[in-house]
Protein backbone atom coordinates (compact mmCIF):
# COMPACT_ATOMS: atom_id res chain seq x y z
CA UNK A 1 0.00 0.00 0.00
CA UNK A 2 2.43 2.29 0.82
CA UNK A 3 4.47 1.52 -2.23
CA UNK A 4 1.94 3.27 -4.14
CA UNK A 5 1.63 6.32 -1.85
CA UNK A 6 4.96 6.59 -3.23
CA UNK A 7 4.53 6.38 -6.76
CA UNK A 8 2.39 9.72 -6.05
CA UNK A 9 4.98 11.83 -5.18
CA UNK A 10 7.77 10.26 -7.44
CA UNK A 11 9.15 12.16 -10.36
CA UNK A 12 11.09 10.09 -12.97
CA UNK A 13 13.47 12.44 -14.52
CA UNK A 14 12.78 11.72 -18.59
CA UNK A 15 15.43 12.87 -21.48
CA UNK A 16 13.47 13.25 -24.93
CA UNK A 17 15.43 13.39 -27.86
CA UNK A 18 13.63 16.05 -30.65
CA UNK A 19 14.55 16.95 -34.53
CA UNK A 20 14.33 20.68 -35.04
CA UNK A 21 12.19 20.46 -36.73
CA UNK A 22 8.73 19.14 -35.81
CA UNK A 23 9.60 17.33 -32.71
CA UNK A 24 10.98 20.40 -31.51
CA UNK A 25 8.35 22.57 -32.68
CA UNK A 26 5.99 20.61 -31.17
CA UNK A 27 7.26 21.70 -27.88
CA UNK A 28 7.40 24.89 -28.96
CA UNK A 29 3.55 25.23 -29.60
CA UNK A 30 3.00 23.30 -26.41
CA UNK A 31 4.79 26.40 -24.72
CA UNK A 32 3.04 28.87 -26.94
CA UNK A 33 -0.33 27.51 -26.24
CA UNK A 34 0.45 27.24 -22.83
CA UNK A 35 -0.23 22.98 -22.30
CA UNK A 36 1.59 21.85 -19.73
CA UNK A 37 3.84 18.93 -19.49
CA UNK A 38 5.82 17.86 -16.83
CA UNK A 39 8.43 19.67 -15.96
CA UNK A 40 10.97 16.50 -15.37
CA UNK A 41 10.70 16.23 -18.73
CA UNK A 42 14.32 17.45 -20.71
CA UNK A 43 14.63 18.03 -24.38
CA UNK A 44 17.73 17.33 -26.60
CA UNK A 45 17.43 18.78 -30.01
CA UNK A 46 19.16 16.89 -32.80
CA UNK A 47 18.90 17.97 -36.56
CA UNK A 48 16.97 14.93 -37.26
CA UNK A 49 15.63 11.68 -34.93
CA UNK A 50 17.82 9.72 -38.05
CA UNK A 51 20.83 10.94 -35.90
CA UNK A 52 20.07 9.28 -32.31
CA UNK A 53 22.43 7.05 -31.85
CA UNK A 54 21.82 3.86 -29.29
CA UNK A 55 24.94 5.06 -27.46
CA UNK A 56 23.20 8.69 -26.86
CA UNK A 57 20.18 6.77 -25.63
CA UNK A 58 22.28 4.32 -23.73
CA UNK A 59 23.82 7.09 -22.00
CA UNK A 60 21.08 9.16 -21.21
CA UNK A 61 20.33 6.10 -18.87
CA UNK A 62 23.66 6.21 -17.28
CA UNK A 63 23.56 9.45 -16.10
CA UNK A 64 20.43 8.98 -14.72
CA UNK A 65 17.32 9.25 -17.02
CA UNK A 66 14.57 6.65 -15.52
CA UNK A 67 12.93 7.04 -18.94
CA UNK A 68 13.99 8.17 -22.80
CA UNK A 69 11.73 9.00 -26.24
CA UNK A 70 12.45 10.55 -29.07
CA UNK A 71 10.00 12.67 -30.71
CA UNK A 72 9.84 13.23 -34.67
CA UNK A 73 8.32 14.20 -37.63
CA UNK A 74 5.72 11.78 -38.61
CA UNK A 75 6.49 8.75 -41.32
CA UNK A 76 6.30 10.11 -44.37
CA UNK A 77 6.95 13.57 -43.81
CA UNK A 78 10.70 13.71 -42.66
CA UNK A 79 12.81 16.64 -43.34
CA UNK A 80 15.52 13.69 -44.03
CA UNK A 81 13.25 11.55 -46.07
CA UNK A 82 14.12 8.68 -44.06
CA UNK A 83 15.80 9.89 -41.08
CA UNK A 84 12.80 9.03 -38.91
CA UNK A 85 12.55 5.35 -39.88
CA UNK A 86 16.23 5.37 -39.16
CA UNK A 87 15.39 6.74 -35.89
CA UNK A 88 12.86 4.50 -35.09
CA UNK A 89 14.81 1.28 -36.19
CA UNK A 90 18.02 2.43 -33.34
CA UNK A 91 15.07 2.75 -31.06
CA UNK A 92 14.03 -0.78 -31.71
CA UNK A 93 17.78 -1.99 -31.72
CA UNK A 94 18.48 0.09 -28.55
CA UNK A 95 14.88 -1.50 -26.74
CA UNK A 96 16.52 -4.99 -27.42
CA UNK A 97 19.72 -4.05 -25.49
CA UNK A 98 17.95 -2.35 -22.31
CA UNK A 99 15.76 -5.49 -22.25
CA UNK A 100 19.11 -8.02 -22.05
CA UNK A 101 20.33 -5.52 -19.61
CA UNK A 102 17.95 -5.68 -17.36
CA UNK A 103 16.63 -2.31 -17.59
CA UNK A 104 13.61 -2.92 -19.81
CA UNK A 105 12.97 -1.51 -23.44
CA UNK A 106 9.52 -0.08 -22.10
CA UNK A 107 11.46 2.93 -20.55
CA UNK A 108 12.05 4.04 -23.89
CA UNK A 109 10.03 5.08 -26.78
CA UNK A 110 9.36 7.16 -30.22
CA UNK A 111 6.63 9.36 -31.01
CA UNK A 112 5.98 10.98 -34.32
CA UNK A 113 3.93 14.49 -34.53
CA UNK A 114 3.92 16.96 -36.36
CA UNK A 115 5.09 20.65 -35.59
CA UNK A 116 1.59 22.24 -34.60
CA UNK A 117 0.57 19.02 -32.34
CA UNK A 118 1.23 21.01 -29.05
CA UNK A 119 -1.00 19.24 -27.65
CA UNK A 120 -0.20 15.55 -29.14
CA UNK A 121 3.63 16.31 -27.45
CA UNK A 122 2.25 17.71 -24.13
CA UNK A 123 0.21 14.20 -24.22
CA UNK A 124 2.65 12.21 -24.78
CA UNK A 125 5.02 13.96 -22.12
CA UNK A 126 2.38 12.96 -19.67
CA UNK A 127 2.03 9.26 -21.05
CA UNK A 128 5.56 8.82 -20.79
CA UNK A 129 5.85 10.44 -17.48
CA UNK A 130 3.11 8.17 -15.63
CA UNK A 131 4.55 4.97 -17.09
CA UNK A 132 7.43 5.53 -15.74
CA UNK A 133 6.56 6.31 -12.53
CA UNK A 134 4.89 2.88 -12.48
CA UNK A 135 7.98 1.40 -13.60
CA UNK A 136 9.94 2.99 -11.00
CA UNK A 137 13.45 4.93 -10.78
CA UNK A 138 16.52 3.68 -13.32
CA UNK A 139 18.27 0.49 -11.33
CA UNK A 140 21.35 2.02 -12.23
CA UNK A 141 20.89 4.81 -10.17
Amino acid sequence: MSDQGHNKTYEPEITVFTCIYCGYMSADTAGALRLQYPPNVKLIRLPCTGKTDVGYILRAFEMGADGVYVVGCPIGNCHHVRGNERGQARVERAKKLLDEIGLGGERLNIFFVSGGMGATFAHHAEEMTERIRMLGPNPLK
